[in-house]
């Protein structure tokens, strides 16, 4: 029987996608890429259409996202749900990335 509440499930899960996230932030993509499961599926507003695999997953990663220089991350509306069996959780978030602009300020990241 599972002990841990939903707020703990839910911590976790953040914790652990902000470790993977200051890994990218550092342009390490593995902390990410290596915890996908091989049945991913990857939503990215750069893409025409949903990314099915993790073959595709890290593939469409390491062409197009190297070394950000992210300095900072915001996570908007952060939510975990969680199932009534307790045997998954989703997390959804807006991410909002920081870099350093043009003259040494902090500027939102645009695509």
């Amino acid at each position: 029987m599972n002990t841990m509440n939903h707020n703990e499930i839910a911590e976790i899960v953040m914790d652990i996608e902000r470790a993977n996230n200051e890994r990218w932030n550092q342009g390490d993509c593995y902390g990410y890429l290596d915890n996908y499961s091989n049945d991913i599926s990857y939503f990215d507003p750069i893409t025409a259409k949903l990314l099915v695999g993790k073959v595709a997953v890290e593939k469409h990663i390491l062409t197009h996202y190297k070394n950000p220089n992210i300095i900072r991350s915001e996570y908007i509306d952060p939510n975990v749900a969680i199932s009534e069996a307790v045997d998954l959780a989703v997390l959804s978030y807006n991410l909002r990335n920081f870099v350093v602009g043009e003259h040494g300020e902090e500027q939102l990241q645009t695509f």
